[in-house]
């Protein structure tokens, strides 16, 4: 019986190399797409001269990735090609509930902060995009579950001012058994510098005084992570 010729684009043959992202999406997940993918989703169309996923490709790179988006306000969003300022609304939109999933889910489940990864795994989805300083202190239970994540303090680029007394009041009124501060590094190197190290001394001394011990400071940034306490700044 003779074979029956199949044309090469036919359904059946590389389609999934042949589809776009909402075909790609439909037939294996979501998750399998990748940044620009998800991009030209949002954005549905292209332009004129270039297709929707050339748009978002060139977006993509152009911002640095996804933390670059995440990053970029709407105006900077809207001006670059083939977007507009509904299209950048769009992706503004997503990254703002991708962040506010992330809060909820930090809020609505007990973390078990048992090492600085982590602490990091809590705190880079949220502090490694920004390009100002944050510095949050984590008041844990007795097993070092996750009972309350609270701002401290808010800065510009190249810091922020901050007191020991302002992380010791947050912790009392949390009743937390112990606490971890973790702050971020808007320039993308976790090392901690002369003043981190200072403040940290100086939480450690008021944290033993009052008898609410400050476990680990953890640093975050968008190449990794520090612990003080994997330094050796804090006590074992």
């Amino acid at each position: 019986m003779p074979k029956r010729h199949v044309p090469c684009d036919a359904p059946g043959m590389n389609e999934t190399a042949s589809y776009g992202p909402r075909e790609r999406a439909r037939q294996l997940g979501i998750e399998s797409l990748g940044d620009a993918d998800l991009v030209a989703l949002l954005l549905g169309t292209g332009t004129v001269r270039a297709p929707v996923q050339a748009v978002a490709g060139e977006l993509v790179a152009t911002s640095g990735g996804i933390l670059g988006l995440a990053r970029a306000g709407m105006g900077e969003l809207a001006d670059q090609r083939g977007l507009g300022m509904a299209k950048a609304s769009r992706i503004a939109a997503a990254i703002e509930l991708g962040k506010r999933c992330a809060h909820a889910a930090v809020n609505t489940q007990s973390e078990r902060l048992h090492d600085s990864a982590s602490v990091a795994a809590w705190a880079r989805p949220r502090l490694a995009a920004l390009e100002h300083e944050e510095l949050w202190i984590l008041a844990v239970d007795g097993r070092n579950h996750l009972r309350a994540a609270r701002r401290v303090a808010a800065g510009g680029l190249h810091g922020m001012h901050v007191a020991p007394r302002d992380v010791l009041r947050i912790a009392l009124r949390e009743a937390a058994s112990a606490f971890v501060l973790v702050h971020n590094h808007p320039s993308g190197d976790p090392t901690p510098s002369c003043d981190d190290l200072d403040f940290t001394r100086a939480v450690l001394t008021g944290a033993d005084a009052i008898g609410t011990p400050l476990i680990d400071h953890v640093v975050v940034a968008r190449n990794g992570h520090v612990s003080l306490l994997e330094r050796g700044i804090l006590p074992m």
